[in-house]
């Protein structure tokens, strides 16, 4: 069973949320939080897997209240319209997000995705992530270089990819490798760089300027 907490400031908002997720078999509903504040101190008392949090909050938005959470994984709710909330969201370790008009099926994956230890770095958001987010992104040269500078040829190969928004199937079959090496790749570059997921990885790449935002 996946324990999910539910951060927003609007009540019908938490409501409607909680319908959602309590019509699941696996995904139960442990407390709710209207700011930042009161999810952290919710986060500590019930233990939740997964945080599915608001950016903007009154008191203490999503961004920090995240930044400060240790221990669930946090998936962020947004609309997109406010990119450096996103981007300071990555930076603070959020696994995921979610589009708040997204569909039901959409955000149940999203937690299950993120509860199972891997980053929300699907298609249908990533990609909609670096064409709106990451390009606000400015590159930081000396941003981790020495980790990077110690990962493989083939392990910088594999962190390019992932932030590029490919999925694990999707790098097997441009580098020619079973999924399993690629999702071992992806473990050994994390480590050596000191990452939380995937998400953290591709706010890196695009901040050491190992990766560039495409043109339009």
């Amino acid at each position: 069973m996946i324990r999910v907490l539910v951060v927003d400031d609007q009540e019908l908002v938490r409501l409607g949320l909680r319908h959602i997720l309590e019509a699941t078999d696996d995904i139960r509903v442990v407390g709710e939080a209207k700011d930042g504040l009161a999810a952290l101190d919710a986060a500590e008392r019930l233990r939740p897997d997964v945080v599915l949090m608001d950016i903007r909050m009154p008191r203490m938005d999503g961004v920090e209240a995240t930044r400060l959470m240790d221990g669930p994984r946090v998936v962020m709710l947004t609309t997109f319209d406010h990119d450096e909330y996103v981007v300071e969201a990555l930076r603070a370790g959020a696994s995921g997000f979610v589009v708040k008009d997204a569909p039901a099926d959409e955000l149940l994956r999203a937690i299950r995705v993120v509860a199972g230890g891997d980053a929300l770095l699907s298609p249908s958001v990533t990609r909609r992530m670096l064409a709106r987010v990451i390009s606000a992104m400015q590159p930081k040269p000396g941003a981790r270089s020495a980790q990077i500078d110690e990962l493989t040829e083939r392990e910088r190969e594999v962190l390019v990819l992932v932030a590029q928004g490919n999925s694990n199937v999707e790098i097997a079959g441009t580098l020619h490798v079973s999924e399993a090496t690629v999702k071992t790749h992806v473990s050994h570059l994390l480590d050596k760089l000191g990452l939380r997921d995937r998400v953290q990885a591709v706010v890196l790449a695009y901040e050491s300027g190992l990766v560039t935002p495409r043109p339009d």
